[in-house]
């Protein structure tokens, strides 16, 4: 079937519409947090102007991740923490690497594109990321925040109480107010050119119990810190992604809710991953926008 993503009919786009689809599932490995077992927390990742230090040692688990081309309609928000929409930009690739150009052009469209698809009263673009770079780019040292590429680790942007942080920060003079209604933490994730190398993988919130999350630190030199997941390992855990992800096809993956409602999906680990097939192929290119949604209720 179909997907239609209902917003203004300028902005609408059909996925596989006419089309049937080859599924192209991928053996691989996800690189998830090697716990030492001492009962000590996770290695903090360490940030400056220039550079990422991240030596939180990891274990690789085969794991196979699914293919969803056709059935993306089966998944979404608040059931798996995550939904494909199909959403045109008038951005062009070069305009993605200027970062004043996105903030003026692409946050307004992708502020419409999440008001349109959650029904939030406000949406707030805090931050965004492009990524270039090589796949080994936490491993180049002094200056790879400049090489930028895929992250190769199981994770959830901010943790409970992270999500909590980057609200204070964004809006300290309302933050008490606004932590007596619900809201959000969505990233949009959009590929600048079709994916082949490093895809991205989400796994169904479902499929992720609360014991496998780990609070780790991100410290910065100011002295600001935020707190996202980190992830053991688990055979339970089902990962998705889509083959050959193209620039109009976005993927909204919710990394905290504060609502608590039984089943409902309160944050998407993901991860990008390795395909064998496709290692020879140039650098992924893609953008995430982060946002903070708030509803009236």
């Amino acid at each position: 079937m179909a997907t239609t993503v209902t917003t203004a009919p300028a902005q609408v786009l059909k996925l596989n519409e006419n089309t049937e689809p080859e599924k192209r599932d991928v053996s691989t490995v996800i690189n998830y947090y090697c716990d030492p077992g001492d009962g000590s927390p996770p290695m903090p990742v360490r940030i400056s102007d220039k550079t990422v230090k991240n030596e939180r040692p990891t274990v690789a688990k085969p794991t196979t991740i699914r293919d969803i081309t056709g059935e993306e309609d089966k998944y979404v928000l608040d059931r798996n923490g995550f939904q494909f929409v199909g959403r045109v930009t008038q951005i062009h690739d070069a305009d993605f690497h200027k970062s004043e150009f996105v903030k003026t052009n692409y946050y307004p469209e992708t502020k419409e594109l999440l008001k349109d698809i959650t029904g939030a009263s406000r949406v707030y673009i805090f931050d965004h990321k492009t990524r270039v770079g090589p796949s080994n780019w936490h491993k180049l040292g002094e200056g790879n925040r400049a090489t930028r590429g895929p992250l190769h680790r199981a994770h959830v942007d901010q943790s409970y109480a992270g999500a909590e942080l980057v609200l204070r920060r964004h809006f300290p003079e309302e933050a008490d107010e606004l932590l007596t209604r619900r809201y959000q933490i969505i990233n949009v994730w959009r590929p600048i050119k079709t994916i082949y190398k490093d895809p991205f993988a989400v796994a169904d919130a479902r499929s992720v119990p609360e014991s496998d999350l780990l609070a780790a630190s991100i410290l910065y030199p100011a002295g600001s810190r935020d707190e996202t997941w980190t992830m053991l390992p688990n055979d339970a855990h089902r990962w998705y992604y889509k083959n050959t992800q193209k620039p109009d096809e976005v993927l909204l993956i919710k990394c905290f809710d504060s609502a608590t409602t039984p089943g409902l999906a309160r944050r998407a680990p993901h991860s990008a991953f390795e395909d064998p097939e496709r290692e020879d192929w140039g650098h992924r290119e893609s953008i995430e926008a982060r946002a903070l949604v708030f509803y009236d209720e």
